[in-house]
Parts: structure tokens; sequence; C-alpha cells
């Protein structure tokens, strides 16, 4: 029997070491990809292959460490905490995640699928107020009290299942770590007259990324800087921009100073990425339990990520599980425009 185990423990941690070099290599592509240049540099592959298996393993030790997706739907919000805080009333919850765009493109390219993953990305408000609260025996009407609201809504990245779901957001949120490296490429003032030029295509290139929902942002669902009408415009221009940069020639010295600031990065994520617990006890009008006054609630603990994309805005995060049957009609511009209205 012992043989066995030690056969079939040994059979997983080779698939296992098979699966993170596929990732590994696939990580390497896609920063050789959005660095055309790097593939001039002598041996990149092994000299970013250690930085790249440090952020994967820090990322995905995160992302393993999110709780399961909690449905989201209007009966959920009756009974799961964490629904209940994070949207006003039950029936905010089909209309906010109806709002967008993702869902709607994932359900009608998925014509067979009752549900999607989703990660729901949203900003969270604390305010002071003053209200009723009682401590032991004694009710008070001038007690400062803390609310919290959550808002800005956002799904944009999702998912067949919940383990593919959570791959996609390691591969997003090591892309923002790639993101981080370039932008500290194109700060970099150099004696070299030629990365100047460099510099400005360099910031011209983060600019479209970021444009395009890469990183961070849509991960966490941030505003994204274009309506989807200029994604194809987007596209054409980063394109454009591909080959000049590939007409663009750099010295080797100027490459390898490219790689390893991509390395340095990649070999420390926490410097770059920040996820943070916080454990609140709220109850069902989203005040804080705090300074000895009792109320009634449940004690939530919340995801908050910061993002380098916003300049360290913090913003709270959750996995997701939507059904199709709760997908409202996705608004018109008429009907966001009469909002506005008078």
């Amino acid at each position: 029997m012992s043989i066995l185990i030690r056969l079939f423990h040994r059979e997983g941690a080779s698939e296992k070491h098979t699966r993170n070099s596929a990732q590994v290599s696939d990580t390497i592509e896609r920063i050789a990809k959005l660095t055309p240049q790097l593939r001039l540099a002598e041996h990149y592959r092994e000299r970013l292959a250690a930085s790249v298996t440090t952020s994967l393993d820090y990322v995905r030790a995160l992302v393993d460490d999110m709780p399961p997706a909690r449905e989201a739907s209007a009966s959920a919000w009756m009974t799961d905490p964490y629904i209940r805080a994070f949207f006003a009333t039950p029936e905010e919850v089909p209309r906010v995640l109806s709002h967008a765009t993702e869902l709607h493109a994932y359900f009608d390219a998925h014509p067979l699928a009752n549900e999607v993953f989703a990660v729901l990305g949203m900003s969270m408000t604390e305010r002071r107020t003053f209200g009723v609260a009682q401590r032991e025996s004694t009710a008070r009407t001038d007690v400062q009290l803390t609310t919290v609201s959550f808002s800005d809504h956002r799904a944009r990245v999702c998912a067949d299942t919940e383990d593919t779901l959570r791959e996609e957001i390691v591969r997003r949120v090591v892309d923002q770590l790639v993101l981080v490296a370039i932008e500290r490429i194109g700060a970099d003032v150099s004696r070299r007259g030629e990365l100047e030029q460099e510099r400005a295509l360099l910031k011209t290139r983060l600019a479209l990324l970021q444009r395009q929902g890469s990183g961070m942002s849509a991960v966490l669902g941030a505003q994204p800087l274009s309506s989807f009408v200029e994604v194809a415009h987007l596209q054409a221009e980063l394109e454009k921009n591909d080959a000049e940069m590939a007409r663009l020639g750099l010295a080797t010295e100027a490459i390898d100073r490219r790689l390893e600031t991509i390395a340095e990065v990649l070999g420390s994520p926490a410097e770059h990425l920040h996820v943070v617990k916080r454990e609140l006890r709220l109850d069902h009008m989203n005040v804080i339990a705090e300074n000895g006054y009792a109320r009634e609630g449940a004690t939530i603990e919340l995801r908050l990520a910061s993002m380098p994309e916003t300049a360290g805005a913090m913003r709270a995060f959750a996995l997701v599980r939507f059904a199709r049957v709760d997908l409202l009609p996705a608004p018109s511009m008429a009907d966001e425009e009469r909002k506005f209205l008078v």
C-alpha cells in the first residue's frame, strides 16, 4: 500500500510540476508579446522564469485564499449577509449586475450556460453619522456611528466555472505586474537619447492596454477609460504601436535593462499588489458594531485590493455566481440618458 501511495503522490507532484511549467511558459510568452524587444535578449526565458514563478505562486496563494463564489440573487439577499451588505435591496442585485455588458456578452456567447461565475468589484465608502445605539441596558441617541455602503459594482471578468475564473484572475493580476514594470521602464530617466522615444512609446502602449481592461482594473471592475465603441480603434493603434516599437532599434544594454526591470517587479509582487482582509460586524442597515454598543448583525470578512492604475485606491471584491434567469435586458442608451433629464 505504501508503494502505491508513493507512486500516486509522485505522479500527482509530476502533474503539478508540468502544469506549473506550462503556466510559467505561457506567462513569459505574454510578457514577450507586451514587450517584443525582450525576444532579442539572450536567454530571456530562463532569466525571467524564476521571477515569473515567484509572482504566480504569490498571486495563486492570494486567489486560493478567497472564499467560494456566493450566489448573487434577490433570494440570496435575504439569507447571505455578504450579498445583503453589497446591495441595498433584493431587487438591486439583478438590476445592478444586469448593467454589466460582460455578463450579457458571456450569455450571448454561451447559449446553453445557465449561470456564470464572475469577480464582483465594488467601491466601499464609510460615513460617520449620529444615531441611536444601546450599551447594556442604556440607550443613547447621540452616538457616533459608521455606516458602510458599496457602489460602482462591476463584473468585468467572468468564466464558466469557479476554477477557470480563479485561473483567469491569476493571469490578469500577473499581467498587471508586467504593466507596473512597463510603467517603471517608461519613467526611467536615461542618458541615452533614443530612450526618450522609447519612453513615449511605452507610455502610449501602457495607456492602450489599460483602456482595453488589462490588469487589475478588469479584475476589480474599475470604470473603464473608454467606451466599447473605441476598442476596435484602440486595437488598431496598439498594432501600429507594435510596428513602431519593432522598427525602433534598441541597444543590447537597453534591452537587458528592460528585462531586469520586469524580472525585479515580478520577483517582488507583494511590493506592488496589496490585498488585505477586513472583518466587519454589520447590522441590517450596514452600520458597523463598534465601541461596545450592541447591534444585531452578522460578521463578514472583506477582501480589499489596491490598484496601481488608480493611485492605490482600494476596492472590495468577491467571487459571485449569477444565473441567466436573473439577467435583465440590457439597458439602452436612451434609458441611461433619461436619468440625466430634468
